[in-house]
């Protein structure tokens, strides 16, 4: 029987058996003891289930990931300490140097310059594309070489909300994956494999946590993507693997291949795993996950209007509010609800905005978003400091522009210290 959402979050991932431990257990430990050395071969060579290496896999941290995978519908997960372990590594899975990768330009800017300073010294080519770009330009983007599509679901700070269906059609016609970070929405939110995308990402660090306490990241396979229709862009998971003694992926592990080559493979050499007591943090948050996101959404909601009725504001970016440029589009791809995060700026430009954040009193400036707390950002001087002008504007942040991210305090309280901030402009 299919279960409801808010099922999921509080049951998926782990069930105890007869007399073992109600709540998920910490495997703090390193490594795993075996009788005997055909039996540790045997999962050095991939013949068995089972744990070896914590780098590589952990129970808890596998239960946790079983959680995600079923929150967003998927065939499986991997769980790594950050989201920008997860996006780079659910892109470097599938490409490398040499490989072309095609992104929506309206991104995190953490995630912006991974794809575009870093990743071009790793010798990747990158084609960012306007959002809202037409299908004719989207498909000028594409090359012999492009490897995947990449985009985020709601974009962080500028809450474009991501045109899946234009976008995925245009990444399957050139036989490729579209991966999309689905951090800001969550789960409860956005159903990313119901709308054609193949592979999802978080920031695990945001919603899904939700009270601050660990960074971390997740990527979620749909299993839908064949990879073997398309052999030759993807020869790392259609041909043999010569470090796992010439296995195929797609043939030994079917719709797991794509995550199963990521843990053994790209996890084996580069690390990043969390830590078990890390996951265990982020499965507490994920139990109260489709409470909080409602009362997130319920609260933006109030604040954005507040907000946009204010003289003091210039503009209000919210896909909650009617008018809004993505109204339409949220209501078609997240009908019930969008996440706790607000854009906007206030009259009298980057001055005000730095007055008005620092007369805040329950509000904090911090650098994060989505958590119970609400808090507040420039990201011009902060998460994107390191972009210019031109690319700042590609990416939909103007210099005025404040991240609002409200939390799940009483909305009068939260509306009440804006007001008091406001006053002193």
């Amino acid at each position: 029987m299919d279960k409801h959402i808010d099922t999921l979050c509080v049951q998926a991932g782990y069930t105890p058996k007869n007399g073992e431990p109600r709540i998920l257990p910490i495997a703090q430990s390193t490594t795993y003891k075996y009788d005997s050395s055909v039996a540790m071969g045997q999962l050095f060579d991939l013949e068995a289930e089972g744990y070896f290496y914590t780098r590589l896999q952990n129970p808890t941290n596998d239960y946790v990931a079983a959680k995600i995978a079923a929150l967003e519908g998927g065939t499986a997960a991997m769980l790594t300490s950050s989201g920008q372990a997860a996006n780079f590594y659910a892109i470097f899975n599938i490409a490398s140097a040499g490989d072309h990768i095609i992104s929506s330009s309206a991104i995190y800017g953490g995630t912006f310059n991974l794809l575009n300073v870093t990743m071009r010294k790793m010798g990747f080519e990158i084609t960012f594309v306007d959002p809202d770009c037409t299908e004719e330009e989207l498909e000028a983007a594409f090359q012999d070489n492009t490897k995947c599509v990449f985009g985020e679901s709601i974009s962080n700070p500028s809450l474009n909300v991501f045109d899946f269906e234009k976008f995925a059609n245009a990444a399957h016609r050139h036989g490729v994956p579209l991966i999309v970070d689905n951090t800001f929405p969550t789960p409860v939110n956005c159903r990313p494999f119901e709308l054609g995308v193949d592979i999802v990402t978080h920031s695990t660090t945001k919603y899904m946590d939700g009270h601050a306490t660990s960074v971390g990241g997740a990527i979620v396979d749909s299993g839908k993507f064949d990879w073997d229709a398309h052999a030759d862009k993807f020869p790392g998971l259609t041909q043999p693997d010569d470090s796992y003694h010439g296995i195929t992926y797609t043939e030994k592990f079917g719709d797991k291949a794509y995550i199963t080559k990521a843990t053994a493979q790209v996890m084996r050499d580069l690390g990043s795993i969390p830590s078990p007591h890390n996951a265990f943090l982020l499965n507490l948050g994920l139990e109260t996950l489709s409470l909080r996101m409602e009362r997130h959404c319920a609260n933006a909601q109030k604040v954005a209007e507040y907000l946009a009725a204010n003289e003091k504001i210039s503009y209000v970016s919210y896909p909650g509010l009617p008018g809004d440029k993505y109204y339409e589009r949220a209501k078609k791809y997240m009908p019930k609800g969008t996440c706790g995060v607000i854009s906007f700026g206030v009259k009298g430009g980057r001055d005000a905005a730095t007055k008005f954040m620092d007369s805040l009193k329950l509000a904090a400036i911090v650098t994060h978003v989505a958590d119970v707390r609400t808090c507040v950002l420039h990201p011009a001087s902060t998460t994107h400091r390191q972009l210019t002008d031109q690319q700042l504007e590609e990416c939909g942040v103007f210099p005025d522009l404040i991240r609002l991210s409200v939390g799940i305090e009483h909305a009068e309280d939260i509306i009440a210290d804006i007001q008091q901030a406001l006053g002193t402009l």
